[in-house]
């Protein structure tokens, strides 16, 4: 009995501390489990990451990002092909199994610089979460919301974006007892700004493991949030 009223107390202060949070109050929280020694400003670092979908060969991603200089670089390679985008401050350039490629030669192989550019938002904003949401246009809404998501209940985020930065609405979910994120979600709006319920994925996060001392989730599984249609999963390799 009193090792059940312990468990009860504690679950119950959990609870309701939950709830007296602040939006602001959750994120610093989640970012100090993630990046307790404020690394991620000055990240600089390489990493490999395989996507795996269903009916197509897998995809090595070998990722660079230096946050300091303002450099990028993503080499991904499927079958016996490499494809590399690199940002090097503004100026991009591209290779085509490791031969440079001018902007006539890259728009054959289907690569643009606009391309490049995706690719290191990409991934600059998903393996620099949730510190990315401190970034100037990223707006948090006041209330935090417990929610019960696949059988879990999470301390809950809603996020919106300034024009010109996103027009998605984002979901952020993180554990109740040590603040690490374990599902994002988002999904698209329409031209009121209004959440389509059939549209958008969420994401499952699992494992953890460190880049550049900055506690990340090892693996991603993207689903539709339509009809939980799975759609591929990508692996930190260490």
């Amino acid at each position: 009995m009193r090792y059940f009223l312990t468990a009860l107390v504690m679950g119950l202060t959990l609870t309701c501390f939950g709830q007296n949070l602040t939006a602001a109050q959750l994120l610093d929280n989640a970012i100090n489990y993630h990046d307790p020694n404020n690394l991620w400003s000055a990240f600089n670092d390489e990493f490999t990451v395989v996507m795996t979908t269903p009916n197509s060969p897998k995809r090595t991603s070998i990722v660079n990002i230096d946050l300091n200089s303002g450099y990028f670089s993503v080499a991904a390679t499927r079958d016996s092909t490499t494809t590399t985008y690199t940002i090097d401050k503004e100026k991009c350039s591209m290779y085509y199994n490791g031969k440079l490629l001018d902007s006539i030669k890259a728009k054959e192989k289907n690569m643009s610089c606009d391309r490049a550019t995706l690719y290191k938002n990409y991934y600059t904003y998903l393996y620099g979460l949730p510190m990315k949401l401190k970034d100037p246009g990223t707006n948090l809404d006041e209330k935090v919301v417990n929610k019960t998501f696949m059988g879990k209940d999470y301390l809950t985020l809603r996020v919106t974006y300034d024009e010109g930065v996103g027009s998605d609405v984002w979901y952020f979910y993180f554990n109740p007892n040590t603040y690490a994120m374990d599902v994002y979600q988002f999904f698209k709006t329409d031209e009121n700004g209004k959440e389509k319920p059939d549209t958008g994925e969420y994401i499952l996060l699992s494992g953890e493991t460190q880049i550049n001392g900055i506690k990340v989730p090892k693996v991603r599984a993207w689903y539709y949030n339509k009809d939980d249609k799975y759609l591929g999963t990508d692996t930190l390799i260490e």
